[in-house]
C-alpha cells in the first residue's frame, strides 16, 4: 500500500530537509510540495532529491498559470534528470484571486485550458510537434538535452468536470481538503467516467488524497490547527462548491454568517473536521488514513495540521 507525505515549504529549512528524510527512511511513496507563497516547489524538490534517494518527488501541485507550458516542461524534466527519473508533475489551475494578483494572469474556462496545457507539456517533454492551442502555444524544444518523455503528470481536483479531465488525461489526481465522504461518493464514480473515455478502467490510476494528520494526546489543539488552516478555504469559489458537493452547505451558511474570522473558523463543524483529518493517538491517525483508503484513494497524502509535529504523523500514519 502506497502512502505519501506533503512537506511544507514554509519555516525553517532544516526542517523541512528533516521531513524528507524521515519520509525516505518510513518507506513513503512520495514527498510532495505546493507551490504557495513559501519556496518555490520545484526548486525545494531539486534539494531534497539527494536526502531522499528512494522516494518520488512530486508537486502538489504547481498551478498552469505561473509558468508557459515550455518552462513548465523544461523544470519538469531538470527536476527529473537530477533526480534519476523520480519526478511527477502535478498540475493544477489554482483560483482567480491568486493567480490574477500574484500573477497577472487571467484562468478562462480551466477544464479546456488544463487538456490543452497538458497536452503541450507531454508534446515538448516528447519531442513531438506542439498542437496548435486556442490558449497555450510554443515553439520550443529542447536542444542537447533528451528528457525522459513519461514523465508522468497528476492533476488537481475538485469539481466532477475536473475529476473526468483527471480520470481521461492524467496518470493520477491530487486532492485537497477532500473529505473522505467526498472521495466514495463523488471522485472515485467521476474518475470512472474519464476513464470509460479512454476505454480504461480505475486500475492503475493513482488517487492520491490529501489526509490532514495530528498524533497527539490533546485532539483540541489539531482543531484550533486545522480550523485555521481550512478558514481560507471557505471563501474560494471551487472549494466552496466542492464542500456543498460533500454535504456541508451548514457548514458553508455558518461561515458566510460569521461576524469575524474566529466566528468563521468556529462555523466549520467537528463533523467535517472528523471527515477530512486523521487525528488522536497513533492508532486513531492509522484508523484515519485506512477510512481514505476504503472510500477509494490509493494513496493517502499525510499533511500536517498546524500547530502539531509532523514527525509523529508520519510515523503513526505507515505503524504496523
Amino acid at each position: 500500500m502506497k502512502t505519501s507525505v506533503l512537506i511544507p515549504t514554509a519555516g525553517d529549512i532544516a526542517t523541512v530537509r528533516e521531513h524528507a528524510a524521515l519520509a525516505d527512511e518510513l518507506g513513503y511513496d512520495s514527498i510532495n510540495c505546493s507551490h504557495i507563497a513559501a519556496r518555490d516547489s520545484f526548486t525545494t524538490l531539486a534539494g531534497l532529491a539527494h536526502l531522499a534517494p528512494s522516494v518520488t518527488l512530486a508537486t502538489a501541485v504547481a498551478p498552469i498559470y505561473h509558468r508557459s507550458a515550455a518552462s513548465m516542461a523544461q523544470t519538469a524534466a531538470t527536476v527529473d534528470d537530477l533526480s534519476g527519473g523520480r519526478f511527477r508533475l502535478g498540475l493544477g489551475t489554482g483560483h482567480r484571486v491568486t493567480m490574477g494578483g500574484w500573477h497577472g494572469q487571467d484562468i478562462g474556462n480551466p477544464i479546456s485550458e488544463m487538456r490543452e496545457y497538458v497536452a503541450l507539456v507531454r508534446a515538448l517533454l516528447a519531442g513531438a510537434e506542439p498542437p496548435a492551442g486556442l490558449r497555450w502555444n510554443s515553439s520550443f524544444g529542447f536542444n542537447g538535452f533528451k528528457p525522459r518523455a513519461d514523465i508522468p503528470v497528476y492533476l488537481a481536483g475538485l469539481s466532477p468536470a475536473m475529476l473526468r479531465l483527471a480520470g481521461e488525461i492524467a496518470e493520477g489526481v491530487v486532492l485537497w481538503a477532500c473529505p473522505a465522504s467526498y472521495v466514495r461518493e463523488v471522485v472515485t464514480r467521476e474518475i470512472a467516467v474519464g476513464r470509460a473515455r479512454v476505454g480504461r478502467d480505475l486500475d492503475g490510476f493513482d488517487i492520491c488524497a490529501a489526509v490532514p494528520s495530528a498524533a497527539l494526546t490533546d485532539p483540541a489543539v489539531a482543531r484550533h490547527g486545522i480550523r485555521t488552516e481550512l478558514h481560507r478555504y471557505f471563501s474560494l469559489p471551487f472549494y466552496r462548491a466542492m464542500f456543498a458537493e460533500a454535504g456541508y452547505e451548514a457548514d458553508i451558511a455558518a461561515y458566510d454568517a460569521a461576524a469575524d474570522v474566529t466566528a468563521q473558523r468556529t462555523a466549520i463543524s467537528d463533523a467535517f473536521i472528523d471527515d477530512l483529518c486523521a487525528i488522536g493517538t497513533p492508532q486513531e491517525v492509522a484508523a484515519g488514513v485506512a477510512r481514505y483508503r476504503a472510500a477509494g484513494a490509493t494513496n493517502p497524502m499525510i499533511t500536517n495540521v498546524p500547530g502539531t509535529d509532523l514527525r509523529l504523523a508520519l510515523r503513526a500514519a505507515v505503524a504496523g
